[in-house]
Formats: C-alpha cells, sequence, structure tokens
C-alpha cells in the first residue's frame, strides 16, 4: 500500500481533500501535508500556521527539564529552526526529568545541547538545529537573539531570566518565561508594547522563593506541564492567533490539586526595563563567578578559550582525567572537580563557595 494510501486511510476523505486544496496554496508538500496533518485540521492552526511556523527561528536558552520538553514540542511542530544554547554537561540526577538523555549521554558527559541534538535530529530532520555550548551572558546575548521569532526560557537561574527578559524588551521579541520546582510551577508570556515585563513583575526578588531543585526536588510531570504550556503559547505567538493567547502568570501544584490564574498587570513606569528603557542586566560583569543553582559548582568565566589537549597534557599531574571533544574533566586532590570548557569557561563543582572556587581556580588554571 503506498504512502498515499497509507494517510487518506487514517484521515477522512472529505477533510483530507479540504487540506491538500488549502496545501496546494502555501505550497507544502506531500510529506509535511503527512507528516503535520493532524497538527493541520486543528483550525486555529491549519494550512497558513503550519506555513507559518516553517519560517519561525525560535532561541531556547537553558536544555534542562524544561528546555528538553519544550525542543521536542518545537521540532515535533515544525518550526523551521530551532536555535538551543546550554552550558552544562549530562549528569546522572537530569535522567529522572530531563526526557531527551540517557545513561550513555551521562556515560560520554556530552553536552546537554549536543546529546540533545543527536535526539532531536532523528525526530525531525527537516528542522534546522543550531547547537551552542555556551553561558548566556552580556557578552553574547545580542547574537544569540539576533533574527530570532520568539524566546524560550528553558534555565534554571534568575540571572539568566532578567537578561533574557531585557534583552528581549530591547530588542522587541516575546519572552515566554517558565519555572518549576518540587510540584509548583509558573509560565507566562511577555510580549514588549502589549504586557508587562518580567522584571516588572517580580522585580529582583527570585519568584521561586530561593527554592531550587536541589533543595526541594522535582517531580517530572510538573516540568512537562510548565513546558506545555510554555510551548502553547509560543505556538499561539508564531500563528499569530493573538486573541487566544493568555494574558496571566498561571501558577499550578499539581500535588496538592492547585490551580491560580494572575491577570498580568500593566507595564510599571518604574521598572528599569519596560518603563525606563534601561535594561541593567546588559550591563552585569560576565567575568564574575556565579554559583549554579543550588549545584554545588561554581562557574568562572575565563579571559582565553581552552586548548582541551594542552590543559590534559597538564593536569595529568593533578588527577584523573576524562575528556571529549567538548569538554575536560578532572578530580582535585582537594576533593572538588573542575570541569573546562572550550570557550574559556570552567566549572569548580563541589563547593558553593566562590572563593574557595577562585583560590582552586588560580591555582591550578592561573589568575
Amino acid at each position: 500500500m503506498g504512502k498515499k494510501q497509507d494517510f487518506q486511510l487514517f484521515v477522512p476523505n472529505k477533510e483530507f481533500k479540504k487540506l491538500r486544496i488549502r496545501a496546494g496554496e502555501y505550497e507544502v508538500s506531500e510529506q509535511d501535508l503527512e507528516r503535520y496533518s493532524r497538527q493541520m485540521l486543528f483550525p486555529p492552526i491549519g494550512v497558513q500556521g503550519q506555513h507559518k511556523l516553517a519560517a519561525a527561528k525560535v532561541l531556547l536558552v537553558g536544555m534542562g527539564a524544561l528546555g528538553t520538553v519544550l525542543s521536542s514540542h518545537l521540532v515535533r511542530s515544525g518550526v523551521g529552526m530551532l536555535r538551543i544554547v546550554d552550558r552544562d554537561y549530562v549528569e546522572q540526577s537530569n535522567l529522572q526529568r530531563q526526557m531527551l538523555y540517557d545513561e550513555e549521554d551521562v556515560r560520554q558527559a556530552y553536552p546537554k545541547v549536543i546529546a540533545a541534538r543527536r535526539k532531536l535530529e532523528k525526530i525531525n530532520s527537516q528542522v534546522r538545529l543550531e547547537t551552542e555550548v555556551a553561558d548566556v551572558t552580556p557578552l553574547n546575548v545580542e547574537s544569540l537573539t539576533d533574527g530570532m521569532d520568539i524566546v524560550l526560557d528553558g534555565t534554571d537561574n534568575f540571572q539568566t531570566r532578567l537578561l533574557l527578559n531585557d534583552i528581549c524588551f530591547k530588542r522587541g521579541i516575546p519572552f515566554v518565561y517558565g519555572g518549576a520546582v518540587s510540584s509548583n510551577g509558573m509560565s507566562a508570556i511577555f510580549v514588549p508594547g502589549e504586557t508587562c515585563c518580567f522584571r516588572c513583575l517580580l522585580g529582583s526578588a527570585d519568584g521561586a522563593g530561593g527554592q531550587t531543585c536541589d533543595t526541594v526536588g522535582v517531580i517530572s510531570p510538573v516540568v512537562d506541564m510548565v513546558a506545555s504550556l510554555q510551548a502553547t503559547e509560543a505556538l499561539k505567538y508564531l500563528v499569530g492567533a493573538s486573541s487566544a493567547r493568555r494574558n496571566t502568570m498561571l501558577s499550578i501544584d499539581i500535588w496538592n490539586n492547585q490551580m491560580h490564574d494572575m491577570k498580568l498587570p500593566e507595564p510599571s513606569a518604574a521598572c528599569p526595563t519596560c518603563g525606563k528603557q534601561q535594561y541593567p542586566a546588559l550591563d552585569v560583569d560576565a567575568d564574575a563567578a556565579t554559583t549554579m543553582c543550588g549545584r554545588e559548582t561554581v562557574q568562572i568565566v575565563g579571559k582565553l578559550p581552552f586548548d582541551l589537549t594542552l590543559w590534559a597534557g597538564r593536569l595529568a599531574a593533578v588527577g584523573t582525567v576524562s575528556s571529549n571533544p567538548y569538554l575536560l574533566r578532572v578530580q582535585l586532590p582537594e576533593g572538588e572537580r573542575l570541569v573546562l570548557f572550550p570557550d574559556g569557561r570552567a566549572l569548580v563543582q563541589g563547593t558553593e563557595d566562590t572563593t574557595r572556587a577562585r583560590v582552586l581556580y588560580d591555582r591550578y588554571i592561573g589568575s
């Protein structure tokens, strides 16, 4: 039985004929007609919406729990280009909730964006995937957002969210926020010129009250739900369904069966970002040592890139060295682990004390 017959077997003939006529108007290929038929049969998207998705360029920052679900939804929906950015690599503790990764990714210590790309390419080879093993900072956020139609939040820290918020409102790009911890989740879409911004809504206080997945845990279903809410708002925006967009901050607690929908306030004149157009996060010193979301890890950004082969030789006398094309790890005699990336970043794992991390960095890498 041919492919066309297989397809029609599962789609009512009348509806299929209508879909094929509409598809012809937008030069949708037979392959795409088959792949996205159920999505195009959904009236708010239709063939025209699918055509818009195919032209869309999306930036997704953070490929952890939220990011893996988000990227799967976006790739399966058929966006034209997806740029994924993450600074971390796959570890055993990720597997409970980060749906794209497996035990082999842990053994190989693949950067998350590299492991994710291998899976996403098998899901939909038509989507153009761009990967960046990098920390998002004021130094690179301009280039990362160039040409993007929308920015999705898959991060796990407040500092990066404020940075994304500020660059999005500076450049007029919608920002879709999401957060999940314990059994709680929150999501909202912030659209410059239409809604308040993330900073305007939450100020400089951490919206999670200081809780992280590493201090109070997280269950994977809430991650899937929050990311699905984010993906839905992104789809609405990209297909032009502005009247269907949710103008609220939605909060859920799926364990205790609670949901709260808070209408977004008007932009505040006192807000540095959407009120005064000052964008303070874009002025932060990117060379500072920063802790990583309850991970007992401090990130230090150096001024020069690392030659991993050269540093593998230098650090071999210090401790056991393991490496792949993307990173190098060495177990330090003091008990911490040092991880080097080609872009000049270093992770000191095993401490949240930035002073101690800087001492170890200076001892083995130099100041």
